[in-house]
């Protein structure tokens, strides 16, 4: 048994990972009304390499300002974390902005990763604005996988060792560059939730591309996790709450379950019913930092959660970020 502080500063128990309790199992099977016995044939039977079958990730997290609220409210409610992402992208910042989040990351040995580069949504393409949203995130043209590259290699020479990426040709053209050299060996590549994987075939597909973890959409059901699980043993990310634009969801009661389908699992502490931020500037400022401050106190309150039905437990060390073997296509020589 272990003892965690919430938001209080309380001592919430939490115990032992082995026989964790379901949301509200010992009164309802007082009335009768026990739900059915969970199956161990959907869990999932992977972990994350050196141990733990989840992580924690702070998303949205625009510049300096908004690490430095996000580092310091961690450390007021003792939420653990091991990656802070970004979402406005890497040309966005500056290289001393980008140097100060390097370090500051470093210090506390948390993953830092950045977005890479033009999406559809800000250039000239009048397809996203359509009805149908053709087009998407992807990048347009020659010219936009250049500017993806162009960020890639700025960003890990300036010591960021993830990259977020939310095209597949990218997604492709930065893995080869790894495997070339062009970029360093240990970089990662986190797949965007904009356009994360549905299915278990297109999960198996951005895995072989490249992805080290691959954010699903977070109205995947219990059973859809389950079904990625059997063909691919790649890190996971989702939104325990999602923005509005993708969808607003909030499945807090849910968190043990989604690590039991779904591990290895990131645990995305998103934030709804909240303007959007991307492209970040200083206009926005006041926003992100209040939203980088709750979207930290939303970390803590799943964290609680976890911790009172005993299922806290098997937590990855924190400053992992390698995602272990994986499966990859054959690259040209």
């Amino acid at each position: 048994m272990t003892e965690i502080s919430n938001d209080e500063g309380q001592l919430v128990t939490d115990a032992s990972p082995t026989a964790p309790r379901r949301p509200g199992e010992p009164a309802l099977a007082a009335l009768g009304l026990a739900a059915p016995a969970l199956s161990p044939d959907d869990a999932s039977p992977h972990t994350f390499p050196g141990g733990g079958r989840w992580r924690t990730e702070v998303p949205s997290v625009e510049g300096p300002e908004a690490l430095a609220v996000v580092l310091k409210e961690a450390s007021r409610l003792d939420v653990p974390i091991h990656r802070i992402s970004q979402g406005s992208g890497i040309w966005m910042l500056t290289d001393a902005e980008i140097t100060e989040m390097v370090e500051a990351t470093g210090e506390r040995d948390i993953e830092l990763c950045l977005f890479t580069g033009p999406r559809g949504i800000w250039d000239i393409g009048a397809s996203t604005r359509s009805d149908s949203r053709g087009g998407g995130l992807r990048a347009r043209g020659h010219d936009a996988v250049a500017g993806c590259v162009e960020d890639a290699v700025r960003a890990t020479e300036l010591g960021v060792k993830c990259l977020l990426v939310a095209d597949e040709g990218v997604l492709w053209t930065l893995h080869r560059a790894r495997v070339a050299g062009i970029l360093p060996a240990d970089t990662t590549f986190k797949v965007s939730a904009l356009i994360g994987p549905v299915n278990p075939a297109s999960y198996a597909v951005y895995e072989n591309l490249g992805a080290d973890s691959l954010n699903v959409p977070s109205d995947l059901t219990l059973d859809h996790l389950t079904e990625i699980r059997r063909v691919s043993a790649a890190p996971m990310d989702m939104y325990i709450e999602a923005p509005d634009d993708l969808g607003g969801y909030i499945r807090m009661y849910e968190v043990a379950e989604l690590i039991r389908r779904g591990a290895p699992l990131y645990l995305k502490f998103g934030l709804s019913k909240t303007p959007g931020l991307y492209p970040y500037g200083h206009h926005l400022r006041d926003l992100t930092l209040s939203t980088a401050r709750e979207r930290v106190r939303r970390g803590r309150l799943a964290l609680d959660l976890l911790a009172r039905h005993g299922a806290g437990g098997d937590m990855a060390p924190l400053g992992s970020r390698l995602p272990g073997a994986l499966s990859r296509f054959d690259t040209p020589s």
